[in-house]
This record gives C-alpha cells, structure tokens and sequence, in this order.
C-alpha cells in the first residue's frame, strides 16, 4: 500500500510571506493556521514550512540559534501546537524544515565553541589551524560570495568553517556528543506530532575528513557565481554522506508513517545514491534537475527517462518546479507554458512538490535596490542570484497589500504590482484561472490511481511534444503536453482502443480526436483516458 508522501502533494510555505495574522507586515504561523480551509480546497496532502525558530535573521531563518523553540516574529510554541493540530485536523501533513549542516554564530554552543579551545563543544564545530602561509586551512569558498569558508577567530588562533555566512558556522556532524545532540531534536518535534523534515542541503553536511583543496573550475570565468571558482569535490556530497543520512533515517524510523526529504542538488546519477544501500536513506531526495533542464520537449523526456532509469528499485521519485532558492517557474517560462508546468509536475511519476503562489501563476517580483532583504544579493550584487524575487508575499485580495497584511503596513517585501488581479479571491471565481485549473488538475491526481501512484512510460511524439503514459492495472491514462507555441499534431499509439480527453490547460471546448490523432493549441496540454 502506497504511503501518504507517495501519493500526496507537498505544498511548500515561506512562512514570512504566506498570511499576515498581527499587522507587523511579516507572515507567521497563526497567519498560516489562518489559511489551512484555502490548502485544504487546494487538495494539497501536505505542507513544508521553511524554518520558524529563533534566529538573528542573518539568512531568513536558516542560522539557527534555538532548534526547540519559535521566532517570535512567527508566534509562540504554543501557535506552533495549535498549527500541528489544526493541520491534521484539515487532513493535512506537517513538514518542518531541518538545518543540520550550521547553527547561527548565536547558539549557545557556538558561543561556548568559540570561548576556548578547551570549551567541551570545541569540537562540535570544525576548527583548523591556519595552513603554513598564516591563512586559511584550504581554499574552499562561501556559497554566499565566493571569498573564503573560514573565518579567523583572533581569541583562539584558529580558523572555524563556514560554508554559507560567517554567521553560520559549520557543526561537525562527526562528534558523538553533538550528532547526538541533534538527532535529539527531531525526536523532540516528532514527539510534538511534526509528519516529516526537509533536510536543508543535506548532501554537504560532511566534509572531507582530510580538508583537501578543492579542484580549480576549469568553466569558471569574471561574471559568474564567484562560489563556483572551483569544484566542490571535498566540500560537499562526501562518499560519507551516507552514514548523515542513515543517522537521520534511523530516527525517523522510530517513529511512524514519517517522511524525510533531502534538500540535494544534484544530477540524477548523484542524487539516486542518498535513497540509501537498501533504501535507507531519505525517503525523497529532493529531485531539483526540472528546474534546470531547458524547457525544451526533448530535454525534459531525456532527463525522465535518466531519472527513471538511475532510480534504485523501490525507490520512489519526485519532482520540484519552484522553490524559495528558485525563479518562479512561471517568469522562467512564460505564463502560458506556466499551465503546462503544472500538468507535467503533478502528472509525472512520483511525489511533487508545489511552491505557494505557483498555483496563481505568479511571477517573479520586482525589487528595487533599496527593498533588497536577501544576503546573497547584497553580498554579489548584480549577478542575479538575489532569492527576493521569487520570496513576495502571496496575493489574497484585490486590496491594498492583497490581504496579506493591513493596508497600512509596510509588508517585508513588496507584494507583485499585478496582486490586484492575480490573487487568489479573483482567481477562485474565475473558472478558467489558472487556480481552478490547478484544483482540478489535483483532483483528477486524487482520483486517478494511474496519476498518484502508477508506471511511467515515455510515448512517440514529434519535436516540441512530451508524451507519456501513466498506467496502473488496468487503468491508463496518457498525457501529451505542447511545449510550444505553435499548433502541434499527435498520433494516437496504434493500440489506443476508445480514448477521451479528460483535461485541458486550455478554456474552452475539449479537442476531439480524429482520425487516430489529436490536434493540440499553442501551449496546450492534455490528459487522456485510455
């Protein structure tokens, strides 16, 4: 029998830019409690939120300064039990984010860490010696700005690793006494009644335990990401990163019915390997390789078939078109081919994940160089890798700031200059919308064994067209997608037998068949029975 984070949908919230419950212009938790009927209608199974704990907020969350509490700028643990409840009582999952590879330079055990190279944590971070010259260690580089990992500690006369911010040392998952420390917190949330964890990039939680140089980028020229200087062979994706993701597994499976989630960024080839030697690792390495694929028909069906070819057996797959790290999927590909986005990840083989605000279509925000909130922006401006565009608060409403937060509060970020007309209000009464096509779409998954849980085969079709059937038991449903924006022709398999159109990204009339084919508009996408 099929687990629920098989056949269910995650539906990912930053928890900043969801609902607004106390007029500080920020989202928190009761916002999002707030909100549970709306993901419920959706047909959503579950719901991620991106970290909620105590924090200085140096990265938005992700330096962590207490793993057992909540930011006040969210709520109280008391709002985070009653989210818990509330979720389960809509039928709906709960996902917290984990951020195992570094605390917040405030933690009290970095605190501790730092005060002496005698402190009992010292080792629960990664200290080295300078390397013979006086310098760093080795030449590995910040993801945020291309300088250097490590960060000169004048008090102690050593270096400690950083792989993001320097607020954001490194843990050395490597002590006993701290990977039992951690581990202790996800028993304390799952104790709580949390469904799951997203692991925050798992895959470069253990380093190479010699601190080699890291290969020269041979690609790399002025311009680029300066982090990618070089290549991150002992940096991240270690080949004892197995032993990370057993640890975690081992928890989880002290409990049941729980789901872990690998945020891994990685080639399929790469990425298969973090289900684990007999499938004990993540239940779901986060497959990211749609976000980067060209939009392009062939592109997408060689990088499926990879993908379905390098899973391990028993493996499960999963897909993800947006994130809070990523372009909005609908300014990467236009707002027609937005809809087509939607029927590929919620018709594929295996677990989507859905990032709020994708269900509207919307687009990446605008964002003035005086709104800018995201670190990586401002640590190499003008690159394009600022992650506030895709971050903006969702539209609710037509009003003034959309419903998210009162008309008189300056919201974090600004909200999109379209919210007044792509909203989720507007969108509900319109039965064309882009949001009423994603709840039937949903739903015809919910309802349609051979969609949430049957085989994938890839279909014959012409340049420009992805064509695949999905078939369990007797049931088969195919699906043709135009990944263009011209008029495109598809012959029917010459077994089809009676076939009918069930969907369509497009209004209107469904296209009949004729003659053993189909005749598909611009930018159409289509979901057959079989």
């Amino acid at each position: 029998m099929s687990k629920w984070w098989q056949i269910g949908i995650v539906y990912q919230i930053y928890p900043r830019s969801f609902q607004d419950s106390n007029g500080d212009g920020v989202g928190d938790l009761p916002g999002i409690t707030q909100r549970l009927g709306y993901l419920q209608e959706l047909g959503v199974d579950a719901i991620w939120i991106s970290p909620i704990y105590p924090s200085p907020m140096a990265d938005f969350g992700y330096d962590v300064s207490d793993y057992r509490d909540i930011h006040p700028l969210f709520g109280t643990m008391a709002d985070m039990d009653h989210l818990i409840q509330a979720a389960h009582d809509h039928n709906l999952k709960l996902i917290l984010d984990f951020v195992p590879n570094h605390t917040s330079d405030e933690h009290p055990w970095f605190l501790e860490s730092r005060s002496s190279r005698r402190s009992p944590k010292r080792d629960w971070y990664i200290w080295r010696d300078p390397a013979p010259d006086g310098g760093p260690p080795n030449n590995w580089l910040s993801r945020f700005d291309g300088q250097s990992a490590w960060e000169w500690d004048a008090k102690t006369g050593q270096y400690y690793l950083h792989s993001f911010l320097a607020e954001q040392p490194d843990l050395n998952w490597r002590n006993p006494e701290l990977r039992a420390a951690m581990l202790d917190v996800l028993r304390f949330w799952f104790d709580k009644g949390v469904d799951g964890f997203r692991v925050d990039v798992s895959y470069r939680v253990m380093k190479d335990a010699q601190f080699r140089d890291n290969p020269p980028n041979p690609n790399w020229q002025p311009g680029m990401d300066p982090a990618k200087q070089v290549i991150e062979t002992y940096s991240r994706n270690t080949p004892d990163i197995e032993h990370f993701n057993r640890w975690l597994r081992e928890v989880a499976d002290e409990y049941e019915d729980r789901v872990l989630i690998g945020e891994i960024n990685l080639p399929p080839h790469e990425l298969v390997k973090h289900y684990g030697r007999s499938l004990n690792g993540f239940h779901l390495p986060f497959n990211f390789n749609l976000i980067f694929t060209p939009w392009d028909a062939a592109a997408v069906r060689t990088l499926i078939e990879t993908y379905e070819v390098a899973l391990p057996d028993g493996a499960w797959p999963n897909w993800v078109l947006g994130n809070h790290d990523q372009h909005r999927i609908a300014s990467r590909v236009g707002a027609a081919q937005a809809r087509v986005a939607m029927m590929l990840l919620l018709t594929l083989r295996g677990t989507p994940t859905l990032y709020y605000g994708d269900e509207l279509g919307m687009l990446d925000g605008d964002i003035a160089p005086e709104q800018v909130q995201d670190p990586w922006e401002k640590k190499v401006p003008g690159l394009g890798l600022g992650r506030d565009p895709e971050r903006t608060p969702l539209p609710w409403t037509a009003v003034p700031n959309a419903g998210f937060c009162p008309p008189d509060v300056t919201p974090w970020l600004p909200l999109n200059a379209d919210a007044a007309a792509v909203n989720v209000a507007s969108q509900q009464a319109n039965p064309v919308s882009m949001l009423t096509f994603t709840q039937k779409l949903i739903q015809l998954r919910r309802e349609t064994a051979a969609l949430n849980q049957g085989s994938y085969h890839s279909l014959p079709a012409p340049d420009g067209l992805l064509a695949y059937e999905r078939r369990h038991g007797e049931q088969i449903c195919w699906v043709v997608l135009n990944m263009t924006g011209e008029s495109k022709k598809w012959e029917l398999p010459g077994d089809a037998g009676e076939t009918s159109v069930l969907l369509s990204t497009e209004a209107g009339e469904l296209p009949g068949i004729a003659n053993g084919a189909l005749h598909l508009r611009p930018n159409e996408g289509l979901v057959l029975s079989v």
